[in-house]
């Protein structure tokens, strides 16, 4: 077994995507470690990713195992870098063998928002005209936005929050649906015109949260990154990713949902929804917080027994057709 922290080796590795919102949180999580063991240096390595390089199709075109992790996965692997930090809702919920979730941070705010063009900022989602074009390249937001709102239309939107931004402005959608959390890490906060409630869109596994990924096997580097875990948000994500996993879904499948902790209480809910918007089957359960990862799996069996294997076997099998 080895370890990339000892008296010889002072340096540490951490793998980032190139992306504007990627560097923020990896400096952020750069300067926490930095703070709490001063003796070590950490230096920032940054990749592109299969994600990061084919911005002209809908993501749930591409496939999405590992869109934005897998060559973080081989520089850590390949012993490049010592570990990488990852929006948790992009890291699949299966890790390649050798390699482990070290780590889950404070989360941000996970739910979805409304950003939306000059002319609308009198509106709100449910007061949109009808056949307004929402931009969205998430198949989770754009069917439950279907389901809620019929009358609207929908265009996918890719690119960085500041190119997704401008063409916003230059009136090729009337608004978008972004995460709260990545508009806040990146001081756009202004731009958040409505902050989506649950009843309307339930977020993506992981949102909010950033997840450090690591070699399985480097017991002292995940000790030390043990330092900036933030158990509740730990707790409300394994859950989480424990529903997807058992539903075996990922960006190609509407699948959201919502964690809540009281006390030593977890409360999950999820969905699960057909593309069109038409079919959405939605169920809760409560338990335990140490019993996270088992509340998920209940939680997937109770949604498969009322109606969602048919959704997921009908978007399987597009999935199949169109590969």
């Amino acid at each position: 077994m080895t370890s990339v922290v000892s008296s010889s080796i002072r340096t540490i590795r951490i793998g980032s995507r190139k992306s504007q919102l990627a560097l923020v949180q990896t400096h952020w999580v750069q300067e926490q470690l930095q703070k709490r063991f001063p003796e070590i240096s950490f230096e920032v390595h940054t990749m592109a990713t299969q994600g990061d390089k084919i911005l002209d199709v809908a993501l749930a075109k591409i496939g999405d195992k590992g869109l934005f992790t897998k060559e973080l996965e081989l520089g850590m692997l390949d012993r490049e870098i010592d570990f990488a930090v990852h929006s948790l809702k992009d890291l699949p919920t299966r890790l390649p063998e050798g390699l482990a979730l070290a780590t889950v941070t404070e989360r941000e705010n996970p739910a979805d928002a409304l950003v939306v063009h000059e002319k609308h900022k009198d509106k709100q989602i449910d007061t949109l005209p009808e056949g307004a074009v929402i931009g969205t390249s998430s198949l989770r937001r754009l069917a439950q936005l279907r389901y809620h709102f019929p009358h609207l239309s929908f265009k996918d939107v890719r690119g960085n929050l500041n190119t997704r931004m401008s063409k916003l402005d230059a009136g090729e959608y009337d608004a978008l649906i972004l995460a709260v959390a990545g508009l806040e890490r990146l001081g756009m906060s202004d731009r958040i015109h409505q902050v989506l409630p649950k009843e309307i869109s339930l977020h993506a596994v992981g949102q909010g949260a950033l997840g450090i990924e690591c070699r399985a096997d480097d017991v002292e580097l995940i000790s030390l990154l043990k330092a900036i875990e933030h158990p509740e948000t730990r707790d409300r994500c394994l859950a989480e990713r424990a529903f997807l996993r058992d539903l075996e879904g990922g960006c190609q499948v509407p699948i959201g949902v919502n964690t809540e902790i009281n006390g030593n209480t977890l409360i999950l809910t999820g969905i699960v929804a057909s593309v069109d918007g038409k079919k959405l089957v939605k169920d809760t359960v409560s338990g335990e917080t140490q019993d996270a990862e088992q509340l998920g799996t209940e939680l997937a069996q109770k949604v498969r027994e009322q109606g969602a294997q048919e959704i997921l076997n009908e978007i399987f099998a597009q999935i199949q057709r169109n590969s």
